[in-house]
């Protein structure tokens, strides 16, 4: 099929745009929160494999780390178990584990390792019980309360932290040329596994691998002033300055906080982008435009 002169103009300067940062980029390490709209919208889905893919064949490293909050709770809901959440988070009982586990290291999982490799990718799928790759410790949650003279411990059961991260089998399957797919499972030294939240898991394994970059997808357009005009690129002063003013509020603070945790631990920048883009993760790091909010050091 052939294609207009305008149309073979604007490809190759697609191209060549791409150019330089694929010639930065190569040989360095990129870690991918994976969430949101992209995992839901078939479009966005098979638009992020493609680009996971591309990103592994002009020689960069993405490793995935996926969330699934949606689908843990239509599982419970299928099972009739309601979904109970204090503080946003989900209380997590021995029963709401096992589906936890269903579903992030299984059905979500295998779905993701299977999108990559029909677009010509080799993934492989684990959580981080696999390896010892995340080890983990339980959320201790507490909740001011006027009628008590210390704050209220919570108990919202296997609901983790992240406590430490042994790169190894990721080293392992980068060398060996395979795309890491990691679901946000822990293990605890008493044996006991923990459900911990996705964008914590992919900013401590940015951290542990030096990663160049740590890309957050949401469901936003990224980070937004008071007049929600949008922030395109941040310091980690400005960013802090923004919290104390309270622009940055609510769900979206943690999701900085933990950019800001990877920034300030040597991950060269941090990027919350919009995940509602198709192939924003391709957008993101090879145009100039770029979708979303880049956080540097300062």
């Amino acid at each position: 099929m052939s294609i207009l002169p305008e149309q073979a103009m604007n490809i190759a300067h697609v191209l060549s745009e791409a150019l330089p940062y694929i010639q930065r980029f190569a040989g360095k390490t990129i870690v991918v929160k994976y969430g949101g709209n992209a995992m839901v919208e078939e479009t966005l889905k098979q638009g992020f494999a493609r680009d996971i893919v591309l990103m592994k064949a002009v020689g960069i490293n993405p490793v995935v780390v996926h969330g699934g909050g949606p689908q843990i709770g239509s599982l419970l809901n299928r099972l009739g178990k309601e979904s109970e959440f204090i503080s946003g988070m989900r209380v997590t009982d021995s029963e709401t584990m096992d589906v936890v586990e269903m579903v992030l290291g299984g059905l979500v999982n295998t779905e993701i390792v299977n999108l990559i490799s029909r677009h010509g990718g080799s993934a492989v799928g684990l959580t981080g019980k696999d390896g010892g790759l995340v080890k983990a410790k339980k959320m201790k949650l507490t909740r001011e309360s006027s009628a008590l003279d210390a704050p209220e411990i919570i108990d919202i059961g296997h609901v983790g932290e992240v406590e430490e991260v042994n790169p190894d089998v990721i080293n392992m399957l980068v060398s060996g040329n395979f795309i890491p797919v990691i679901a946000p499972i822990g293990v605890g030294k008493d044996g006991h596994s923990y459900n911990i939240n996705a964008d914590l898991v992919a900013g401590k394994i940015a951290e542990v691998l030096n990663a160049e970059k740590l890309m957050l997808l949401t469901n936003t357009a990224g980070l937004l002033d008071k007049e929600e005009n949008l922030l395109t690129g941040l310091d980690t002063k400005q960013v802090d300055k923004l919290i104390a003013n309270g622009t940055i509020h609510g769900g979206m603070l943690p999701k900085i906080q933990c950019a800001l945790d990877a920034v300030n631990n040597g991950v060269q920048t941090a990027h919350i982008i919009d995940g509602r883009v198709a192939h924003a993760v391709m957008l993101e790091l090879f145009t100039d435009a770029g979708v979303g909010t880049l956080i540097r050091a300062d």
